[in-house]
């Protein structure tokens, strides 16, 4: 019997790098939500191990040990055949491999495997918020999370097919050593008071990305520009950037307006939460 499994893009609303360790891991300090948008998995039990991958994005995915999936069912100990639907965009900074990792762990766990904190981490330091979820404070390198309570947010994520190495782009930080978040993140009613607050934050990530990847920067600029839009930022380590807005009816209308101007732009509106 298979069990099917939805691994959501996760969309770092601020992401501060606040120092860098000498094992070469950043710390983090990072406000993460997740998309009613993202990859499907189904599993079906066997002796073997295998994957396969269909869906949009398809093309470039390994089927073998070099992916996260298969990394984690490994770690597991969970045997059989994964078919990973992938709706997102892979090196896109939204989680993609880390919440199909995820949703791998989840369902092994349901099925008896046990699954540790410490190997959840060690597959990625965004797999163990992407177990949880849910909107959360992550903060050191990935481990420390804190659940965090938010209104549902209407966001267009905009991807211009572009991948940016994570690597690169943390090498080309001009500061490791950045002030974190304020210690308590406000109670916001509407999403427009969250977006007020997000203002006075960053993600440290994005100048560095844009000097690697022009085409963040005209992303974020027709993002900033849409009708009612109420913040434009990159997530992640990019190239993914997003929107926030007063109501999903905003988030389609700008949909509609930049896929049409730009046809080979991945565009998603997107409930965050």
């Amino acid at each position: 019997m298979a069990t099917e499994a939805f691994a959501p893009a996760k969309i770092n609303l601020t992401l501060h790098v606040t120092g860098h360790r000498t094992d070469g891991y950043h710390l983090l300090d990072s406000l993460v939500v997740f998309a009613d948008v993202g990859d499907t998995l189904t599993f079906t039990n066997g002796d073997d191990l295998s994957i396969s991958v269909t869906g949009e994005h398809a093309a470039g995915v390994p089927t073998d040990n070099r992916n996260l999936v298969w990394k984690a069912a490994e770690a597991a100990g969970w045997t059989g055949h994964i078919d990973l639907n992938k709706a997102l965009p892979h090196g896109g900074g939204i989680g993609g491999g880390s919440s199909d990792a995820a949703a791998t762990l989840r369902v092994a766990a349901d099925q008896g495997c046990h699954i540790s904190p410490e190997l959840a981490l060690s597959l990625g330091a965004d797999v163990p918020v992407c177990i949880r979820a849910q909107a959360s404070r992550m903060r050191e390198i990935g481990g420390l999370l804190t659940p965090v309570t938010l209104p549902q947010l209407p966001a267009l994520l905009v991807n211009p097919g572009v991948e940016v190495p994570t690597g690169a782009v943390f090498s080309a930080l001009t500061s490791r050593e950045n002030p974190p978040m304020p210690e308590d993140i406000p109670t916001f009613k509407e999403p427009s008071d969250c977006a007020d607050w997000l203002q006075g934050q960053r993600n440290d990530l994005e100048p560095p990305t844009m000097g690697l990847a022009p085409e963040v920067a005209r992303v974020l600029d027709e993002l900033a520009g849409s009708r009612n839009a109420l913040l434009a930022r990159m997530s992640g380590s990019g190239s993914t950037c997003f929107a926030l807005y007063p109501s999903m009816k905003d988030a389609h209308f700008a949909a509609y307006e930049i896929g049409a101007a730009h046809p080979d732009w991945w565009c998603r509106a997107a409930l965050l939460n």
